[in-house]
């Protein structure tokens, strides 16, 4: 069955973050507001040799539809082998190129930003794996250039190669994530191209959202560090909320430790704890909950103490 994804009324989708949207993660920000979702980054190579890990990186939430899957990869064969595996899993309603990722292992293998620095191979990759998806959508998530801002190019790059849609994070790999994100930068982007573009980079807030797409021009936005800790800001845009209810936050995170738990086991109730970390900010007495759920190791208590912490 295809799953349409339907821009011209914007949407809101969860970027792919290592070490945290996995299947909880991202099965709660769908329930709550998320119109699409994206896997973390998977190795090409890692597919294209059937590594049972990335397998079940890949499992989806039966709540995750539109559903994409990000692939990583610089070699050709590589990403084809990739894309074959992935044509075999059913539920995946696209396959997206990472061409933003800053971090040096991933520069060192030519893959993740670097791709910014050769564009003709960037759409290479983009064709291979248009050419060989039996997916609904290809898209390509970018930033606004390698060390210098060429949004433009970037953007009519991707568009010529074939995706149906982009993402655009607002800094270059050289800004990695301190740098000003540069709204104006991917506004020009999204003026030279007629796919629909996606704006990302330090959407945190309601209102910031509100300002994002007044400044870019696109009235779809995707965020990723913004929902950690924070995961009802989809909830939040959706709804039109300046505040978020304790009870809804409650809720949110009663069902992220449900679905940690469910998906991983006990295993789940340690993987948690750096999630009640940073949802606990900003709460009263705060240091006191970490330090008593950093000794927790059985699920009905871990469950015990949220409830009380976050009804308070």
């Amino acid at each position: 069955m295809i799953h349409e994804i339907d821009f011209s009324k914007g949407i809101l989708a969860l970027a792919p973050l290592a070490g945290f949207t996995d299947l909880p993660f991202r099965s709660v920000v769908k329930k709550f507001g998320a119109d699409i979702t994206f896997s973390e980054m998977i190795s090409a190579n890692a597919l294209r040799y059937g590594s049972e890990k990335t397998f079940k990186m890949i499992t989806k939430s039966p709540l995750e539809t539109p559903y994409i899957v990000q692939i990583a990869g610089s070699d050709l064969v590589s990403i084809k082998e990739a894309v074959l595996a992935l044509n075999d899993i059913e539920g995946i309603d696209g396959i997206d190129l990472n061409c933003g990722c800053p971090v040096p292992k991933i520069i060192s293998q030519e893959a993740g930003s670097s791709l910014l620095l050769n564009l003709p191979h960037m759409q290479k990759i983009i064709e291979t794996i248009k050419t060989h998806s039996n997916k609904r959508y290809t898209s390509a998530k970018v930033r606004l250039g390698f060390a210098t801002k060429i949004p433009e190019e970037i953007a009519q790059a991707c568009e010529s190669a074939g995706v149906d849609f982009m993402s655009m994070h607002g800094r270059t790999r050289a800004g990695a994530y301190k740098a000003e994100v540069d709204y104006q930068a991917i506004a020009r982007a999204r003026a030279s191209v007629k796919i629909p573009l996606i704006a990302n980079g330090d959407i945190t807030s309601y209102e910031k959202a509100l300002h994002v797409k007044e400044l870019t021009g696109c009235n779809s936005l995707m965020i990723g560090r913004g929902a950690v800790g924070n995961p009802w800001i989809f909830y939040q845009i959706k709804n039109e909320l300046v505040h978020v209810e304790k009870t809804k936050i409650l809720e949110i995170v009663l069902e992220h430790y449900d679905a940690m738990v469910d998906f991983y086991g006990e295993k789940g109730i340690a993987i948690f704890r750096k999630h009640l970390h940073t949802y606990s900010k900003g709460f009263r007495e705060a240091s006191e909950f970490r330090d008593k759920i950093n000794r927790i190791e059985d699920g009905t208590l871990m469950r015990e103490a949220i409830e009380n912490f976050f009804a308070q």
